[in-house]
């Protein structure tokens, strides 16, 4: 991949710089040196982006191409994506710091969500009009209009198809407004998009604030203020999620919105050991511990806990942290300084806490420059801590201990924010109570995360959120109708 010396909006099809002139710099995590320069999103820009993408919906080509066709444009962007997977990774990884190897893995996942949108088009297209209550009568779906979307840093390319493809399936035109680490990939779907034949004004690309850790975004609080823009898909971490979701309701949108959250993993003593311990660092350590369900926090029965530290801060140790582009490397930097310096802040507060750092906890000794940190486990962690009840996003574990006599209902209560639950016992029967008990949307039990994240069924609400639904009755018989002040009437 060609690095550009500075990246632009994409509005109307064209490259278009800020409406003021502005930019800002990105700098590589893995050597905290600049790399390129970046358009400035203002309310000016965001305005421009809206208006191209009402002019694709009323005088461009894309709401009047049959369903085959716009599938067509959906499943050619899918097959660049694939055929652009190197400079895809490269990008993901000059953003966010995730090692390539793995990043390649994210390319093919975001080529499925936009294989997946085609084939929901010609779903609902072979469906035909769905019946309605009452004689004559059927249900018709609409593009929503214009759909705003705002993706975070974590897995950049894959979070902007995940919400991208659904609103193309559902005829919508899109802005979207990338996080400001991570420009490249959304510079990329803009060039994979134009050149698989998507119409201009369909995707309209505003990056965002010259400072990430400025009092307010501008080009993300237009696009929640703009009354031209009725339905948002916001996907972020929890603070900046609770001012969007007041934004949203203030100025009457439909949001959809998708927080990063913590993601325990309960292991009981009649697990399989070896299987759950692989899972508990897969579940911490994998994409550099920013997945939005990063297992950060382990919860183990007592009467294998010190076993199961052990097992965890040895693998920790042996966990190869190093470049993005070298293929051995497990861990890469972390996606920026403010990341960086977060998850250190987090484990000295922990130790403070009187938790016990078990491996890591600071940057390899042969890595000097670049927001590197080791795989890194705290032991002894009490539910009563801080560093027990919030997400760090980043390379850090904590392991907690427990009793089986309580854990079904402190442990439960605690872990009411959860995002995903993990537990690892034989006992189905417990997994069940466990699960039920939880409040979480999803629960694997003996499994590491495994779903298709592609699935069907997300895809058909995904493209729902995006559209209207509205009745038509045509009166087939000939029913008198109500003559109010004719001639005789009663």
């Amino acid at each position: 991949m060609v690095i550009p010396d500075s990246v632009s909006h994409f509005i109307g099809g064209r490259y278009v710089r800020s409406s003021f002139l502005k930019t800002f710099g990105v700098a590589d995590p893995a050597t905290g040196k600049e790399y390129t320069q970046v358009a400035v999103g203002l309310a000016a820009d965001i305005n421009q982006a809206v208006l191209a993408a009402q002019a694709a919906l009323t005088t461009g080509p894309w709401p009047g191409m049959g369903a085959a066709a716009r599938a067509q444009v959906l499943s050619d962007i899918a097959t660049a994506i694939d055929a652009r997977a190197s400079d895809i990774a490269a990008a993901d990884a000059l953003g966010t710091g995730l090692p390539v190897i793995q990043a390649r893995e994210l390319a093919a996942r975001a080529a499925e969500q936009f294989r997946v949108a085609a084939d929901l088009i010609a779903m609902r297209d072979e469906g035909g009009a769905s019946p309605a209550p009452g004689p004559g009568g059927h249900l018709v779906r609409r593009p929503a209009g214009v759909a705003g979307v705002i993706t975070p840093w974590r897995t950049p390319f894959l979070a902007q198809a995940r919400a991208v493809a659904p609103a193309m399936a559902a005829g919508c035109a899109v802005v979207l407004k990338p996080d400001e680490w991570a420009p490249l990939p959304a510079w990329l779907l803009a060039e994979i998009a134009a050149g698989a034949g998507l119409p201009d004004g369909v995707l309209n690309i505003v990056h965002g604030s010259s400072h990430p850790r400025a009092p307010g975004d501008q080009a993300r609080d237009a696009l929640l203020e703009h009354p031209d823009v009725p339905v948002v898909s916001f996907a972020g971490d929890p603070a900046t999620g609770r001012a969007v979701i007041r934004d949203a309701a203030a100025y009457g949108k439909d949001l959809r919105a998708e927080l990063a959250g913590a993601a325990p993993c309960l292991i009981f003593a009649d697990a399989d050991l070896d299987r759950a311990t692989d899972s508990a660092l897969f579940g911490a350590f994998w994409l550099n511990g920013q997945r939005r369900t990063a297992s950060s926090r382990i919860l183990v029965e007592h009467k294998i806990y010190k076993e199961v530290v052990s097992q965890l801060a040895a693998r920790a140790g042996r966990i190869r942290v190093g470049a993005p582009a070298d293929p051995s490397t497990q861990i890469g930097p972390l996606a920026h300084a403010d990341c960086y310096e977060r998850a250190r802040s987090w484990v000295r507060l922990g130790m403070r806490e009187g938790a016990r750092l078990a491996a890591g906890g600071r940057p390899p000794a042969d890595l000097a420059e670049g927001s590197y940190l080791a795989a890194t486990v705290l032991a002894d962690v009490d539910p009563s801590m801080q560093v027990f009840t919030e997400q760090v996003s980043g390379p850090v574990l904590s392991v907690t201990p427990f009793d089986t006599s309580d854990v079904e209902i402190s442990m439960a209560s605690t872990m009411k924010d959860a995002l995903a639950v993990y537990i690892w016992t034989a006992d189905l029967q417990r997994a069940q109570r466990l699960a039920s008990a939880i409040e979480s949307p999803a629960t694997w039990v003996n499994s590491h995360n495994a779903r298709d994240l592609a699935g069907r069924a997300e895809g058909h609400a995904s493209v729902d959120f995006y559209t209207r639904t509205g009745t038509v009755h045509i009166e087939a018989d000939d029913m008198p109708v109500p003559q109010l002040g004719a001639t005789g009437a009663a």
